[in-house]
């Protein structure tokens, strides 16, 4: 999210989450947002980060009154591990193409999620492509998880009819966007109305 007026209506819809992307190589960078504009907005901030500094995290946390930090980088586990003991809560992202990382195991003692997206060279999400949501069949861990790639509306029955135990939401982008940060109501509303 990077527009006030689109944020303002999406929090009629009430998500349980909104994202903002603090990774200035993305189209979605809120550039044109600052804290204040958001304050008053009833729902809990999740700042997306990409190989990000723990300082600077902290800071943007600090500044953003953001709720969670989402990892999206190759971060080690002695990296989210610092973090998690800087009092932030995590969700860590995998990126998956024909399988489940070998890796997140790792992870568990230092999240409170994980989100597994699609894999593609040089991209980190937001790529609309979805990956072989069934492999999510395998996972076998107790921390909770947020499903995503290239998410839309009438992939809800599909991802319903998995039954994935330990999936607790979905996470859209892309695939309900006017342009990038734009959120399109409709297309929320839709997805929300079938959860």
């Amino acid at each position: 999210m990077k527009e006030i007026t689109n944020i303002r209506a999406l929090a009629e819809i009430k998500p349980d989450w909104m994202g903002m992307i603090f990774y200035d190589k993305s189209p979605r960078f809120p550039s044109n947002l600052t804290p204040q504009d958001i304050q008053s907005i009833n729902i809990q901030k999740v700042g997306v980060f990409v190989k990000e500094k723990k300082e600077k995290i902290q800071e943007l946390v600090s500044r953003w009154k953001l709720d969670y930090v989402q990892l999206h980088g190759d971060e080690t586990v002695e990296e989210v591990k610092r973090l998690k003991e800087a009092g932030l809560k995590i969700i860590k992202v995998f990126r998956v193409s024909n399988k489940l990382p070998d890796d997140w195991g790792q992870y568990v003692p230092f999240v409170d999620y994980f989100l597994f997206d699609t894999k593609k060279a040089g991209a980190y999400g937001g790529t609309g492509e979805k990956f072989d949501w069934t492999l999510l069949k395998d996972y076998n861990g107790e921390v909770p998880y947020l499903l995503s790639g290239g998410v839309e509306s009438n992939d809800i029955p599909a991802i319903k009819e998995l039954k994935l135990a330990k999936c607790i939401g979905i996470d859209v982008n892309s695939k309900v966007e006017i342009s990038p940060g734009l959120k399109d109501l409709k297309k929320i509303k839709n997805i929300k109305k079938q959860l």
